[in-house]
């Protein structure tokens, strides 16, 4: 079986509810809200964990080395990717839907996430910029300065994330109604191959606890599920050694 026999659903990656999840207020918002609460959780980690890997990694990169250059901004893009998703998921649908149900409470921190998301993905085509460069220039000037973009996106995505954790994410496990997560989680689709799919998949399991793995595979559609155990896991690890130089973490 072939990494193309996965269906490319575009979705990304989200977990079942975890057992420690905040609870909401009432019974009929919990299983949404508490889902809504760990896509956040598990999208946050995942591209915090990359970036500062990808400035650490680009830091010793050889600078005229193709195939390295290459390997580094392709994962670059590919996480570029699945931030710019999110933040379109968040903007487009996640927040208008918990401005509607709690409006006095989550206007001001709306707000500040608005600008902070619009300098980060700002950030994010700079790293664009930067990886283009590089790869064009092969000099050490020009890795450095990929290095130095992913670096400083890293520290605001995390100053960013963490803020919005602490802020908003129990605003959602509080307010969010079940029907506008089950729409939202149904519409929010990303443009990834199936290859890509599966390689975040690896991302989003890799730091996660081992209840959160459990409830984010049973989430998956079958024959994702099925592409996972039969060569996912396998040629994720591989993937994670040929860019990191060691395997996952977990």
């Amino acid at each position: 079986m072939t990494a193309t026999a996965v269906r490319p659903t575009g979705l990304i990656p989200t977990p079942r509810a975890a057992a420690d999840t905040t609870a909401p207020r009432s019974a009929a918002t919990a299983s949404a809200a508490c889902r809504a609460v760990a896509y956040q959780r598990v999208l946050h980690q995942l591209v915090r964990r990359e970036l500062r890997l990808l400035a650490d990694l680009a830091a010793w990169a050889p600078a005229g080395e193709a195939e390295r250059t290459a390997a580094l901004t392709r994962h670059a893009d590919l996480i570029g990717r699945v931030l710019l998703h999110h933040h379109s998921v968040e903007r487009e649908a996640v927040w208008p839907a918990l401005l509607r149900a709690a409006p006095a409470e989550a206007r001001d921190a709306v707000d500040d996430w608005t600008a902070r998301c619009a300098r980060i993905d700002h950030m994010l085509r700079d790293v664009a910029t930067a990886a283009r460069q590089w790869q064009v220039a092969a000099t050490a000037p020009a890795r450095d300065a990929f290095a130095a973009a992913c670096r400083e996106l890293a520290a605001a995505v995390e100053a960013q994330t963490l803020d919005e954790e602490r802020v908003l994410v129990p605003l959602l496990a509080e307010h969010l109604a079940a029907a506008d997560w089950t729409a939202i989680a149904a519409r929010s689709h990303c443009r990834l191959s199936a290859p890509e799919q599966l390689f975040v998949l690896g991302l989003a399991l890799e730091d996660s606890c081992a209840t959160d793995r459990a409830r984010l595979l049973d989430g998956l559609p079958w024959s994702v599920r099925r592409a996972w155990r039969l060569h996912g896991a396998r040629r994720y690890r591989a993937a994670v050694v040929r860019l990191r130089g060691a395997p996952p973490a977990a």
